[in-house]
């Protein structure tokens, strides 16, 4: 275990050679973040791209650029002490070397490094560049997990050679940073030229974290934790500037969001809402239904914000089949009767058609115009559903991301709700709250969000939730199986099946060209009809198929004229089949836990029990927590905090939106505490400050103004 405090010379970063001042790649204020990395001694244009792979252009981009992992270099642990299952880091020369081919084209090098008291073994598959590069009799360090096979070795140490004795240097007798790196660049190279890096410029960095919250929780000022964070003293001391930095990360952008929610309060909008009225009783009087307390709860709420004078701006979350849809409904009745359009935006085509279909069924009947505007939709239909949108013929419009298209103009855009909000970039959900004059804004997902995520995302935003399910909503069953067990898992489906239910079997993939060894939708379809489900009609659907075909084989499905739908992902929103009782998942490795309860939320959805099958033998790491987990509940704001804490937020959120809310050092599933106080902290100033005009907050002023800038 790492020791609570490790004493260490007191280094000055003596092995560094002191940096001239050069001219800067911008002549705009000077700064560190306007100094290119290529001033750096060492740095030349190769260094640059390598570096830029790493995000790192500019000083002050390397000087936020943490370890990701430290070494205790103050006490290496002789051989002689190494025990097997033990992560150690060890010190030794190279005493033999040899390259072994043990088949065509695979490679085994070992090398034997020695110390005073004992001898230990590096293994390298595939890597016979080692045998040039390492040389008998040449110091090294070794770091990694220590087997007994039968001698003391280690599998792919990570390895790093040492130049003479360096008793006072960056990389030895002490707390030594370890760095994430890129092909070609050297852990020594790097770490030598990032101790030149915080020497010359990391006390020139502008500090803008508030005094009174630095001084209050005791943190170093920014200079000294710029230090501490790259080549701490002590193990404290490099606790409290990872804390104080990650902090200063999600104050500034909590501070973004809390002046955005308090410049939207100051918006007036010019639309007046008739919250009861003839569409809205004939809603009530036609439900076949009737709402769940947290429903109604949740319908007052976004009401309440409807009649507000300033735009709401709420995210409504809830469980896979809580009722969400109905709850969007009742707000689309309030707008249309008061004289207003609305536009509903949707990830896939799928979950717009169906949107478009049930939104009809029910509004229709009293009224209400509902258009659908999709890629599947002719382009000449298209244009005459763009032209009733201009003149207001249609007063709901749904749509995928066709509707951010420039030739989409509405006539008196009020409201905008965006389901399944994830699937979403920032700037697309943007575009489409831009085609009205200060609308109300429901983003809805029934993706359950980790609470930390859901105050960085939505900080700017009232969160809502919908905390029960409709009565009736049977509970659903949850298997892990094997491939050894297929004949077992395909009879219960048969059983089901004879009953009169349905079942969904879901692939990874549309077909086998690219990964063989995945079963796939497509192959799989035939064979299933062929040879396991010949009594049944099975259907198929992905999303390379032609709209027509989509829409033909879900209304098949919806109707019960298919049993069994083999799909892809594709399902995950969009189809409600009450019938639906079987949900079998091949290779559920591919998938992560929101996804996977998605794709369980669509059955159980009538009064029939139901069954969720995960079938796979993967041995990948870390695979049996996840199945397990997800086998053990079927709470999906469970789920998705335990997936926040096994894949992180950008597997999470996805490219685009992980892009934007992207951290150096704070780490949203680690950081909880710290990133309420950040949110409390932020509230707090801009109510006292709004627009931050203290003098003492012009830094943090500045900061704020380059962060809104950045892409995203």
């Amino acid at each position: 275990m790492t020791p609570s405090q490790v004493p260490t010379p007191n280094i000055s970063f003596s092995s560094t050679t002191p940096h001239t001042a050069q001219p800067r790649e911008s002549s705009s204020g000077g700064s560190p973040g306007d100094t290119s990395i290529r001033y750096v001694k060492g740095v030349g244009p190769h260094r640059m791209t390598q570096l830029a792979q790493l995000d790192i252009v500019s000083v002050e981009d390397a000087c936020y650029t943490p370890p990701r992992r430290y070494e205790d270099r103050t006490h290496l642990l002789p051989i002689s002490e190494v025990r097997p299952g033990s992560i150690v880091t060890v010190r030794g020369r190279i005493l033999t070397k040899t390259l072994r081919r043990i088949r065509r084209g695979q490679t085994i090098f070992e090398a034997a490094i020695g110390d005073e008291t004992g001898t230990l073994y590096g293994v390298w598959f595939n890597q016979p560049y080692l045998a040039q590069q390492l040389q008998v009799g040449e110091s090294v360090i070794f770091y990694g997990q220590v087997e007994l096979r039968p001698r003391l070795q280690m599998i792919h140490p990570e390895m790093e050679r040492i130049e003479g004795e360096e008793r006072d240097s960056v990389h030895m007798g002490r707390i030594v940073p370890i760095y994430p790196l890129v092909a070609g660049v050297g852990q020594r190279w790097f770490r030598q030229m990032m101790a030149t890096v915080v020497e010359r410029y990391g006390g020139t960095l502008q500090d803008t974290l508030p005094e009174p919250i630095r001084q209050a929780r005791g943190w170093p000022r920014l200079a000294q934790a710029i230090r501490d964070l790259h080549f701490p003293s002590a193990w404290e001391a490099l606790e409290r500037a990872q804390q104080r930095l990650a902090f200063e990360e999600l104050f500034l952008f909590q501070l973004a969001l809390a002046q955005r929610r308090a410049r939207t309060g100051l918006i007036a909008k010019p639309h007046h809402y008739q919250l009861d009225g003839p569409i809205t009783r004939g809603l009530r009087e036609t439900l076949p239904f009737t709402l769940t307390a947290s429903q109604t709860q949740v319908l007052d709420h976004l009401l309440a914000d409807l009649a507000k004078p300033s735009p709401m701006h709420r995210l409504l979350q809830g469980d896979v089949g809580c009722g969400k849809t109905i709850v969007m409904i009742a707000l689309i009745a309030v707008a249309v009767q008061s004289g207003y359009q609305v536009a509903l935006m949707a990830p896939t085509e799928l979950l717009a058609e169906q949107h478009a279909r049930v939104i009809e069924s029910l509004l229709g009947p009293l009224g209400v115009t509902v258009g659908l505007i999709s890629q599947g939709v002719a382009a000449a239909e298209r244009a005459r559903r763009a032209e009733a949108i201009a003149t207001g013929a249609l007063s709901v419009v749904v749509g995928t991301h066709a509707l951010i298209q420039s030739q989409v103009v509405f006539r008196d855009l009020a409201l905008v709700l965006i389901d399944e909000q994830h699937k979403f970039g920032v700037v697309q959900r943007a575009h489409l709250a831009k085609k009205a004059q200060a609308p109300d804004v429901l983003v809805v997902t029934a993706t359950p969000i980790p609470r930390t995520l859901a105050l960085s995302i939505y900080g700017d935003l009232d969160v809502s939730t919908i905390q029960e399910l409709p009565t009736g909503r049977q509970p659903i069953k949850t298997l892990w199986m094997a491939n050894a067990e297929r004949e077992e898992l395909y009879a219960m489906v048969r059983k089901e099946l004879a009953r009169g239910r349905q079942a969904y079997i879901v692939y990874p993939l549309v077909d086998e060209h690219s990964t063989k060894e995945l079963r796939a939708a497509t192959q799989m379809a035939k064979q299933l009809q062929t040879d396991v489900f010949p009594k049944f009609r099975v259907g198929l659907l992905h999303g390379q198929m032609k709209p027509q075909l989509k829409e033909k084989t879900m209304l098949a499905f919806a109707k019960g004229e298919l049993q069994a739908l083999v799909s892809t992902v594709i399902v995950e929103v969009g189809l409600d089949v009450p019938n639906a009782t079987v949900m079998v998942i091949e290779h559920p490795e591919r998938f992560g836990l929101a996804q996977l309860h998605q794709l369980r939320g669509r059955i159980g959805r009538g009064t029939h029990p139901a069954t969720c099958i995960l079938i796979t033998d993967s041995g990948e790491a870390g695979l049996n927590e996840r199945l397990s987990t997800f086998v053990r509940t079927t709470d999906g704001f469970a789920l998705a905090e335990k997936d926040l804490e096994l894949r992180g937020p950008g597997e999470l959120l996805g490219r685009r939106q992980h892009g934007w809310l992207r951290f150096r050092i704070a780490n949203l599933s680690r950081d909880t505490t710290l990133l309420e106080s950040a949110r409390e902290e932020a509230a707090t100033l801009i109510v006292q400050d709004p627009d931050l005009r203290a003098s003492s907050l012009a830094p943090l002023r500045a900061k704020l103004s380059q962060f809104r800038r950045q892409p995203g």
